[in-house]
């Protein structure tokens, strides 16, 4: 059984889908997701950027929308075990599923899989997790790659944010020391780190955004490493090991630098604290942290802050 599911009214994959399953003699069905697709992943996308954030629409998509799909939809059919085209693994230990990285390290794709629970990762199939993208890619040439952030459609982000709110407003650019040192056009169309844009000036970086009052923050490239990051609306496969293991390393996806060993993990009142010798550069609110033990995926969260 073979299951596509349309997020963006996508005739053209719906149609080689659709010819696919013909051509493998398997049945098809499509599952229509718009509607969630736009609640839970492009309102959040945008409400994110309007609130000085740095979202990661790809890993609120396979946690909110395709794996819960497909797990809705195999339930409904009395279909146990579940399979994509992600590039990953998954490993069995103690009883306990982990996400695992994939042996194509360039197209490994387990950071954005981070939010999915036991139950769905003990019914997946992973038949990509040992393929090299670059030779499949080779054997079926003719058929086009996915690139970026689906919905955008060839849009810039900024584009998009446009089109889809009247929400931003130019306001103010301001130093560490609080003057004034010109304006931008909108928070939502900047991110940390970011050192090209209106407003921002040469040699300077955005080092901070304050959303509830429509100012950006510019400084220099130090200003941007961080040592300490919280984070929330965490998923973690095993609390004492991730608080106990002395080897777990972070990812940080984005313009983030991701820190080496060691890092210290406690736990805080709603998710965990993660202190570092080797500091993270540039991290952002919104953007995931995931914890990795070797190829293993311990878990991960929701930067919310950083100092």
């Amino acid at each position: 059984m073979a299951l596509t599911i349309d997020t963006i009214g996508d005739e053209q994959m719906m149609r080689q889908a659709r010819e696919a399953a013909i051509a493998l003699n398997i049945e098809w069905i499509s599952y229509d997701a718009r509607k969630e697709f736009k609640r839970d992943v492009i309102d959040y996308f945008v409400s994110e950027y309007l609130a000085g954030h740095t979202p990661a629409p790809c890993t609120r998509c396979n946690t909110h929308i395709k794996w819960r799909i497909l797990c809705d939809v195999a339930d409904r059919l009395n279909i146990e075990h579940i399979a994509t085209g992600h590039y990953f693994n998954v490993v069995k230990r103690d009883n306990r599923y982990y996400v695992a990285k994939g042996a194509d390290s360039d197209k490994d794709q387990s950071y954005y899989l981070w939010g999915l629970p036991q139950q769905t990762l003990r019914r997946i199939i992973t038949p990509m997790g040992n393929a090299i993208k670059s030779i499949i890619k080779a054997e079926v040439s003719d058929k086009r790659e996915s690139m970026g952030i689906c919905f955008l459609k060839g849009c810039s982000y900024g584009e998009f944010l446009r089109l889809h709110t009247s929400s931003i407003h130019s306001g103010e650019v301001i130093n560490m020391e609080g003057r004034v040192v010109d304006r931008h056009d909108g928070i939502a169309l900047y991110t940390i780190g970011q050192k090209r844009g209106s407003g921002i000036p040469e040699g300077m970086r955005v080092v901070g955004i304050k959303a509830e009052d429509n100012t950006l923050i510019v400084g220099s490239n130090s200003d941007l490493y961080k040592s300490t990051l919280y984070i929330e609306q965490c998923v973690v496969v095993d609390e004492e090991e991730l608080l106990t293991a002395d080897d777990i390393t972070i990812k940080i996806r984005g313009i983030g630098r991701n820190p080496s060993l060691p890092v210290t993990i406690q736990k805080s009142e709603r998710g965990y604290i993660i202190t570092t010798n080797d500091k993270a550069w540039a991290p952002a609110k919104g953007q995931p942290l995931v914890f990795y033990r070797d190829n293993l995926v311990i878990g991960g969260g929701i930067v919310v802050d950083f100092e």
